[in-house]
């Protein structure tokens, strides 16, 4: 999903302009780039935190040379889903599962009663 599908979605559910659906998932996206850069968390109930985190500078291989560098201290996002969304993403994966065993036990046939279209 892009940022235009979010704008497109916003514009379906909300039923403002593309312009202003637009704009407002600018300000969210803004909102949330400034809180990281000022090294705040933000916490999305029932979809999880977004962490940044202080990486000390330390001593790495060139993976080809096995040359000895120093990689420099960095701040990194890290992202926890929340058990809320942890658990969606299970249920969703559990029901395209059975949907394929159903399928498969049908021998790829639809099930009974489900209607198929026509060519």
């Amino acid at each position: 999903m892009t940022k235009a599908d979010i704008i497109e979605s916003v514009y379906e559910k909300v039923g403002f302009s593309k312009k202003e659906a637009a704009e407002i998932v600018e300000m969210v996206f803004d909102t949330i780039k400034e809180t990281l850069e000022r090294g705040e968390k933000i916490k999305i109930s029932g979809f999880g935190n977004f962490i940044v985190r202080e990486k000390k500078s330390r001593v790495g291989r060139n993976p080809q040379t096995g040359e000895e560098i120093e990689i420099s201290a960095r701040r990194v996002l890290t992202f926890r889903p929340s058990q809320v969304l942890k658990n969606a993403l299970n249920l969703a994966a559990e029901a395209a599962e059975a949907a394929a065993a159903a399928s498969a036990s049908n021998g790829g046939s639809p099930p009974p009663g489900s209607q198929t279209p026509v060519a």
